[in-house]
Formats: C-alpha cells, sequence, structure tokens
C-alpha cells in the first residue's frame, strides 16, 4: 500500500537531513495519513479512505459529497 493521500493525491517528499557540519543525507518527509470511514447518504454506503489531515479538513468543511465530486472531476479518485 503506498503512502498516497486518496482525496488530495499528496504523496511523500524528499530532501536533505543537514548536520551541524553541513553533511547532508537524503530523508524522506511522509504525508500524514489516516484510514478513515465515511458514510455517503446519496449512495446510503460507507466508504473508507486513506486521506491526509488537509484532506479530512477539507471533508469537514465542504462535506464528503462535494469532495469526492471533486476529486472525481480531478481524475483523482475513479
Amino acid at each position: 500500500m503506498s503512502k498516497v493521500c486518496e482525496i488530495t493525491g499528496k504523496r511523500a517528499m524528499f530532501g536533505n537531513n543537514v548536520s551541524f557540519s553541513m553533511n547532508k543525507t537524503r530523508r524522506r518527509f511522509d504525508v500524514n495519513l489516516s484510514k478513515k470511514r465515511f458514510y455517503i447518504p446519496e449512495e446510503d454506503r460507507w466508504i473508507t479512505l486513506k486521506v491526509s489531515a488537509r484532506a479530512l479538513k477539507s471533508i469537514h468543511k465542504k462535506g464528503i459529497s462535494a469532495v469526492l465530486k471533486e476529486a472525481r472531476k480531478n481524475g483523482i479518485l475513479k
């Protein structure tokens, strides 16, 4: 399972660990993901999505139906 948000499409970024002596080693910035169940009243069913914290805030603000419609329009969700 990849660490990708199913709503926003956010994925891991890469950068450097920088020590005091300015030595640089590669590191990975993972996405803040959580697995969450949502109820869709229009379809009368539950779905489980792996969403980032930012996507969760969007869902609480706009509603799950609007966010799903927007994700389908952008081609992130099937």
